[in-house]
Parts: C-alpha cells; sequence; structure tokens
C-alpha cells in the first residue's frame, strides 16, 4: 500500500513526484539507534528520507529500507556530495549509492555552495544522464548561487534544500525557486526546537487545536515547500505526519509570516547567512 503521505507530492522539473513531507535523519547516528528510527517513520508512513554522506548514517537507512519490505519504487531517497569530496566526486556518489544498497537515488544535491560548482554540476548532470540520479539538486544556495550556477551552465537544478521556517521566512529566496520551477526544500522547518514554543505560534495552535510544530509545518507547505522534520520519537513522528486534515487561513499564514527575524538557527545557514537572497 502507497503511504499516504507518498500521496500529497510535488511534481519535480524533471517529472518525477517527490512528497510534500519528508524525514530528515541530521545528527542520528549510524547503527541501531538510525535503523529503529527509519523503521519507526516508515510505520508511521513516512517514505521520503533525506541523509547526506556528510551524516554518516546511509548505511543505516539502506538497511532498515531493505529489511521493510517495502517495493523501493514506493521511497524517495534523498542524499548529498560529501562537501569534502569535491575531487572525487563520482567516486564519492557510488560509494553514497553502495552503502544505500539501491541501484538509483531519487535526489542528489551539491550540499553547500563551492567556487567549483561548474565542475561539480557537470558531474552531477552524468551521473543523471545515466540513471543513477533520477533529479539533481542544490542545498544552502542563495539566488546568487542559483544564478550562478545557471549563467555558467544553463540548466537549472530541481530542487533547492534550505532552512526555512516562519522565523526565517525567506520570501525572495521562495519567490525566485518557484518563478524558475526549483521546488524549496525547508531543513530546520520545526527550529530543532528552539522557537516552537514562541507564545505567537501556540495561540494559533490552540485555535485549530493542532500542535505549534504541526503549525509550522503546515505553513511550510501551504507555502509550496517540502518540509523534512526530524525527531527520534515515534509519537513526534506521528505529530509531524498528521497535518493534511486541516488548512491555514490567509490571515494566520500572514501572522506567522510576520514573525520573520532572519533567524539562521542550522549551523551552515548561521555561517553562510543571508547572501544575496
Amino acid at each position: 500500500m502507497v503511504s499516504l503521505v507518498f500521496s500529497k507530492v510535488k511534481t519535480l522539473r524533471t517529472g518525477d513526484s517527490m512528497p510534500v513531507l519528508g524525514f530528515g535523519l541530521y545528527k542520528i547516528p549510524n547503527g541501531i539507534k538510525a535503523e529503529k528510527v527509519v523503521r519507526e517513520a516508515l510505520e508511521v508512513g513516512y517514505r521520503l528520507f533525506d541523509t547526506a554522506a556528510f551524516y554518516g548514517n546511509e548505511q543505516s537507512l539502506g538497511k532498515a529500507i531493505r529489511k521493510s519490505g517495502i517495493p523501493r519504487e514506493e521511497f524517495f531517497i534523498t542524499t548529498k556530495l560529501h562537501p569534502f569530496r569535491l575531487l572525487s566526486i563520482e567516486r564519492a556518489f557510488f560509494q553514497s549509492l553502495k552503502k544505500l544498497g539501491t541501484d538509483y537515488v531519487d535526489l542528489y544535491l551539491i550540499h553547500w555552495p563551492f567556487m567549483r560548482t561548474k565542475t561539480v554540476w557537470n558531474i552531477f548532470e552524468r551521473i543523471q544522464k545515466k540513471g543513477y540520479a533520477k533529479a539533481i539538486g542544490v542545498s544552502n544556495f542563495s539566488v546568487h548561487d542559483i544564478e550562478s550556477l545557471v549563467e555558467n551552465h544553463g540548466s537549472v537544478p530541481a530542487v533547492n534544500q534550505v532552512e526555512f521556517h516562519p522565523f526565517l521566512y525567506r520570501k525572495a529566496l521562495l519567490a525566485y525557486c518557484q518563478s524558475k520551477g526549483i521546488v524549496l526544500e525547508a531543513h530546520t522547518p520545526l527550529t530543532h526546537g528552539k522557537r516552537i514554543a514562541d507564545p505567537r505560534v501556540a495561540s494559533i495552535a490552540k485555535r485549530y487545536e493542532k500542535t505549534p510544530a504541526q503549525i509550522l509545518l503546515r505553513w511550510g507547505i501551504q507555502h509550496g515547500a517540502v518540509c523534512l522534520p526530524k525527531t527520534t520519537s515515534k509519537e513526534r513522528m506521528k505529530e509531524n505526519i498528521t497535518i493534511f486534515d486541516f488548512s491555514l487561513v490567509d490571515d494566520d499564514m500572514e501572522r506567522l509570516d510576520s514573525l520573520n527575524e532572519n533567524d539562521h538557527i542550522a549551523g551552515i545557514s548561521r555561517v553562510m547567512g543571508d547572501r544575496a537572497i
């Protein structure tokens, strides 16, 4: 049976379908812990899983998926090029593929913008043309970074994964991505829990009889983003996935929009800031 979440999708520029809600694996240690978390996420209904070579848990994700017995075509698997493997990109990619234990990934991302982005992108396109990655994209790229990529190369990434939540409402970046047919994917949509108790979010949540986390995720999805919450709690997994039975009215979307403080919470996001977005 196809997961309910997998039925709620965005269509990428490649024509492939990407679930609008996924599961992030950042900082979940490889081994028994990560396998357990993935197994529980699968039981709850998640099918989009986001990992990276940098996270070190590709092997556990692949193992848990294989053990599940769920057909590969029901999954959307994303991984990312290790930031320190720029001189051996294809080798790094196939190491990731081997750890995941799959013949292809649904999405392969440049984890951070680099000086050698044009060269990296050439290799990414080659990987895609050979069928090893259905779609290719970028992560933590600003408008300027994407424009430089397009100007120097001509092709447009399918996805840009960045930190995105009401306290970092990157309105210009979102509008730019949407104008270019790039899906904006939100990492850190729940602010790593640091802003989850904000009373303004809580008051909106109370009116809808939902949790603040559900409100933050619903806000992102209604803005057209794909959201990647992360948790090791099965109860939180269930909570985060229960966001398709309500919608935020325009007034509440505007109230949440107004919370923007350019608050970069994720480490890489803080380092890069708002460079020309």
